[in-house]
């Protein structure tokens, strides 16, 4: 699906696409298709995305390695791997809406409007909140709804979600996310209490009975409770 996207900033060199970075998404997304990512949709939105956009200038060299990487605050920007396998799991359709726990730089929900879903997303941390609010502004993602607020708690008020997506590591499963899961619908979230953590994918089989599959070890920055507010 091809995202019609209107800045509402000039384009400058710092926010430039040009042919060189194309190339280097391009062999990103073969090397991610070789690592078993075979969702051609996933792929074309990671193909669509400039992900240099979301890290600072002198860092944009490393925004084509599949690697994860710092963008301040004590959080990154996941792997594209992760973010490709993620949401592989979620198995997004269009049209679905979808609530992601962790805005971060704001990639992985472009990755999910580009495949045609509505996203809803909470960030914890005020500073990279507003950061990151701009930067979607000014590439034309302000179709995405941000949020600063509690990932804990969810967003009762536009419950309930298709899909939820988790990009932190939960010791547990917060009730409030699961209730506010459709029936039928999925979540996708890493679990654990080290350095590593579970990629759950919870199914909502009924008002109270869900369905879990499990799908290896991952590491993320830790699902913290409460706000990070400027001071």
């Amino acid at each position: 699906m091809k995202i019609k996207r209107k800045s509402n900033t000039k384009t400058d060199f710092t926010l430039a696409d040009l042919y060189r970075h194309r190339g280097l998404r391009k062999g990103l997304v073969d090397a991610l298709r070789k690592k078993g990512i075979d969702d051609e949709r996933i792929l074309n939105a990671i193909m669509a995305i400039p992900r240099h956009q979301f890290l600072d200038k002198a860092f944009a060299d490393w925004a084509y390695k599949d690697v994860p990487f710092p963008i301040g605050h004590e959080q990154t920007i996941s792997q594209p791997f992760t973010v490709a396998f993620q949401t592989k799991l979620l198995e997004v359709q269009p049209k679905d809406k979808i609530l992601e726990i962790g805005t971060g730089s704001g990639y992985q929900a472009c990755v999910l409007v580009e495949m045609g879903a509505k996203v809803y997303t909470i960030e914890r941390v005020e500073a990279l909140f507003h950061k990151t609010n701009k930067l979607l502004q000014e590439l034309g993602y302000g179709m995405i709804r941000t949020f600063l607020k509690d990932g804990f708690e969810g967003l009762p008020r536009f419950a309930p979600f298709d899909k939820i997506l988790v990009t932190c590591g939960a010791t547990d499963i917060p009730q409030a996310l699961k209730d506010q899961l459709r029936i039928g619908g999925y979540m996708v979230i890493p679990v654990g209490s080290g350095e590593s953590q579970e990629m759950i994918r919870l199914t909502r089989l009924s008002e109270r009975e869900f369905q879990k599959e499990t799908f290896g070890m991952f590491r993320f920055v830790p699902f913290l409770k409460g706000l990070e507010k400027l001071h």
